[in-house]
Parts: C-alpha cells; structure tokens; sequence
C-alpha cells in the first residue's frame, strides 16, 4: 500500500511536527501535544489520549475549548506511562484534572498509572471512559464498550463545562452524563495498514462491506448495498440502544474513517436526518466530516447524542482548536 512517508518509525514525530508547525495555537513536547498558552490558572485542566491514526482524534482537539493536552503513542498503540503523566501536568491549571479517554485496555493502564503518579505533585485527577461503540459489546455488557468517534462530543461539552468555572467534581459528571447519552455505530467499506505492515488490518472482498468497530469483527459482513440500506439499518440500531434519558433533540456525527468522501457522507446524512424527523427528532448542531478516522480505512460511523438544555447550551459554547471552531 502506497503511502505518504519517509520512513515508518519517523511517521508519528513528524506527523505532529508538521501539525504544531500548521497551528502554533499548539506546542509539542515529545509525545505530548498541548496547548501553546497553557491551562489557565483556576481552569479544570482535560487530557485526553491514544494511538496515532485516528486524526484529528485528540490532537486535533487540543485549544480552546475541548482539551488542554494529549499524550500519544504509535499507530494504534497506546501513549507511554510517561507522555500520560507529562500530558496531566501540561494540563493542570491548579483545579484538577480529568482524564477523558477511550476505554482502551492499555490506555486504561497506563493513564491509571499516570494519575497515581502525579499525585506526589499533589494533582488531582478524575477519570471518564468512551464507551460510544454499540458494536463492541451488548447493552447489559456496557462497561466493555469502546470509545470511538462519540467521544469528542464528551471533549466538547466537557470541556465548556470547565471554561464556564465549574469544579472538577461537576466536570467530571458532565462529561459522563455526555458519555452515557451518546451511541455510535461504523460501518467498513475496506481496511487500512499501518504503516510498515505487510499486509492490512483485516480483509475485506471487493464487494463486501461489514458493520462493526474498525478492525474487530463486526456485527455482520454481507455484500454491499445502497446507501439508504445502511442508513436505516444503523439509525434503527442507534435508536434501539438503550438510552437512561432520551430527548427529543440530538445532534448526530456522519464520520468519515478515513478514506470515504464528504460526497458519500451527505448521501447518507440526508437520510439520516429525514428518518430522524420522521421519528420526530430535532437535530442540533449536525458534524458532516472527517473528525475521527482510522488511517485510509474506507467507511463512515454515525453517531447521535441525546441533548438536555444544558448538554445544548455547552455544545453551542465558543472553541477553537484545529478542527473544530464554533
């Protein structure tokens, strides 16, 4: 597979060299990215963080708003003991901070790791866990979900919520309540391969297409079908989900994987948003793009959250960082 590089081992470290040098709203330490002015003194200090591959998921949402900070690691492997705990400190402002990641096992274990370590340093830390992904485990097995694209709607409103002045305590229940309102489902189209691999991720026919988590067997694989097909089967599933307190105004992500265009992703956000009214939903702020992929993987995830007044209110507060400006 062809790609863009100059060797596999360098592609991380340059790859956010080439950020940081696009937006100097952001500096790089090492592993570490965070944002060039600092957490502000008083300010509840997020930190988010995972596997390189999934731009622009968590670098892409360090600024103004979302994130203070993110450790990374290599393609689809986990930051280090020590890009955590260097990623906590760059995002103390002196108030706490809370750990919002995808609940990954590694990731799990070394930001674990990380917040024991930086309490000699006297930082408090709270942890929420991305857990948006109903492919990945059944609605009475919930705690074994993963955390896929849903979870920068969790950086968002979150991340408002500590701009607003609130504790760690509030932000921290905030950003769960968010956690616990949001679903997603994807849908591959075909693999990637991380970079000096010798072969993909996984396979796929040329004719095939499966719904699931990306890279992971999904739910079923059959052969491709109309795009109106898949929209109503995976909006069916995101509406069958349990939900504790449903609304009845959502805002709704179609994500791109990587590959898949903006043109195919209208195709399917129009019936998205048509069965939606049809089941007399509002949607709210609607996000059509590419805001957590998987390399060059071909395929889209539709995720939905459902909105109090004040999840609304925080998801329409101000931001500003690489990739999402409100």
């Amino acid at each position: 597979m062809k790609k863009l590089m100059n060797s596999p081992d360098a592609l991380v470290d340059e790859m956010l060299a080439g950020l940081v040098a696009a937006h100097p709203s952001l500096l790089q330490e090492e592993r570490v990215i965070r944002r060039a002015g600092g957490t502000k003194r008083g300010k509840v200090g997020i930190v988010s963080g995972g596997g390189s591959g999934h731009l622009p998921l968590f670098i892409g949402y360090v600024g103004d708003g979302p994130l203070d900070a993110c450790a990374i690691g290599d393609v689809f492997a986990g930051p280090s003991v020590d890009s955590c705990i260097q990623a906590i400190r760059a995002a103390n402002g002196g108030a706490g901070v809370l750990r919002l990641y995808g609940n990954y096992g590694g990731d799990r274990m070394n930001f674990d790791l990380a917040g024991e370590m930086v309490d000699v340093d006297h930082i408090q830390t709270t942890t929420v866990l991305g857990t948006d992904d109903i492919a990945s485990a059944a609605p009475d097995d919930s705690v074994k979900r993963r955390g896929v694209a849903g979870i920068i709607y969790a950086y968002k409103i979150a991340g408002a919520k500590a701009d607003a002045g609130a504790g760690l305590a509030e932000v921290t229940a905030t950003a769960q309540a968010a956690v616990n309102a949001c679903r997603t489902i994807g849908l591959a189209l075909s693999p990637c391969q991380i970079p000096g691999a010798a072969k993909p991720t996984f396979e796929l026919g040329a004719d095939e297409i499966e719904m699931g988590i990306h890279g992971e067997p999904g739910i079923w694989r059959d052969k491709l079908r109309p795009a109106d097909d898949v929209a109503d089967e995976m909006v069916r599933r995101l509406l069958a989900d349990p939900v504790a307190h449903k609304s009845e105004r959502v805002s709704v992500l179609v994500n791109s994987l990587g590959a898949t265009p903006l043109e195919e992703l209208f195709i399917v956000y129009r019936r998205v948003a048509a069965l939606l009214k049809r089941e007399g939903l509002t949607i709210v702020r609607p996000l059509v793009g590419h805001y957590v992929t998987s390399m060059e993987m071909a395929g889209l995830s539709i995720s939905m959250i459902h909105l109090d007044a004040e999840r609304e209110r925080l998801l329409a507060a101000p931001c500003a960082c690489p990739f999402w400006r409100v």
